[in-house]
């Protein structure tokens, strides 16, 4: 049987398989901030409020003043987002809040419903603020969907890594965000996910792979698990013995090793992978269920409670320039970085 089984360009969203429901790559050169940490440049000529467009480099999304996705409700699913550079400051209808970035990961169980925004302030006023991030939605399966909503973070200084060397001394880096890597296990998921069971396989990799470096990623643990490779950084890469061009999604039969050769640029990718949970999906929307009348549902729930109000006086809060990474949790608990 073939390792390597497709090869496609990667589109908008990235294309994503059962239980991942979405993946989107953010990448954005934001210019030095002004006074209320949105970009120190006109705005003119932006559709604000629908800011996708990559002008100049960078968008402002949903954001009017700072970039980012004022308030939005999910229910029935997860997001995973995983900061590399720059910073997010999140707040919910739970009453949590948190600043992180830089190489931490927020986990947010959205199950029954739950309201938040991602704000990407600009804190440095004399030079740019880089902000580059991935956000995978992870779906639940029916029996979770209506849990309790839940946020984990996952603090970047505390995530495991493998640093490992081929013949020639050339390093690859992986990042072991979920799941795990021979004995290399990642941190704990939140109790609900489709990721706390380990017989669901699900895992959550990025790999750097330096010029000219060899590296062979392990088989997964059963031939029902699925895995996707995002090449989306560097030049010429050969995967399980095929050049592949930069820029596209790989299907690699998942309980067989990988090898990576790499060629003279320095080349990264994210490695999802997971037994499917194969139920039927409807989605409306923020909004990610089993059937329409679920997400009829939904909507009826977030018009009547709007799941659990919104306490933050506006819609997309920051907090101040001098704030460190920090999250706090619903029952009062704070961690401080």
């Amino acid at each position: 049987m073939k390792t390597l089984l497709s090869v496609t360009a990667l589109a908008f969203p990235w294309q994503t398989m059962d239980p991942f429901l979405f993946c989107v790559h953010h990448n954005d050169a934001y210019p030095s901030g002004n006074a209320q940490m949105g970009p120190k440049a006109s705005l003119a000529g932006r559709n604000i409020g629908q800011d996708f467009g990559g002008k100049d480099g960078w968008s402002m999304y949903h954001g009017d003043t700072v970039p980012g996705f004022p308030s939005h409700p999910h229910r029935g699913f997860e997001t995973v987002t995983i900061v590399r550079r720059g910073l997010i400051d999140h707040s919910d209808s739970l009453g949590a809040t948190a600043r992180f970035g830089n190489g931490d990961v927020q986990w947010l169980t959205a199950g029954k419903g739950i309201v938040h925004c991602e704000m990407f302030p600009l804190l440095n006023t004399d030079a740019p603020n880089p902000a580059e991030l991935f956000q995978i939605w992870v779906n639940l399966p029916a029996k979770a969907k209506m849990a309790d909503p839940h946020f984990t973070m996952f603090w970047g200084e505390n995530i495991p890594r493998i640093e490992a060397r081929d013949e020639a001394g050339r390093l690859t880096e992986v990042a072991c965000i979920a799941g795990h890597i021979g004995q290399t296990q990642g941190l704990p998921p939140p109790p609900d996910s489709w990721a706390s069971a380990p017989d669901n396989d699900l895992a959550i990799y990025t790999i750097k792979l330096a010029p000219g470096a060899q590296w062979t990623l392990p088989a997964a643990q059963s031939a029902a698990t699925r895995r996707h490779l995002y090449f989306f950084k560097g030049g010429a890469l050969s995967v399980a013995g095929q050049t592949v061009p930069v820029s596209s999604v790989l299907e690699v039969q998942a309980d067989h090793d990988c090898a990576f050769v790499n060629g003279d640029q320095e080349s990264e990718l994210l490695v999802l992978q997971a037994r499917p949970i194969g139920e039927p999906v409807a989605q409306h929307g923020p909004f990610v269920m089993n059937t329409q009348a679920e997400i009829h549902q939904a909507f009826a729930d977030y018009r009547r409670t709007e799941f659990g109000g919104w306490p933050w006086g506006r819609n997309d809060p920051v907090h101040p320039r001098d704030k460190g990474r920090f999250a706090r949790h619903v029952d009062g608990t704070v961690e401080e970085r």
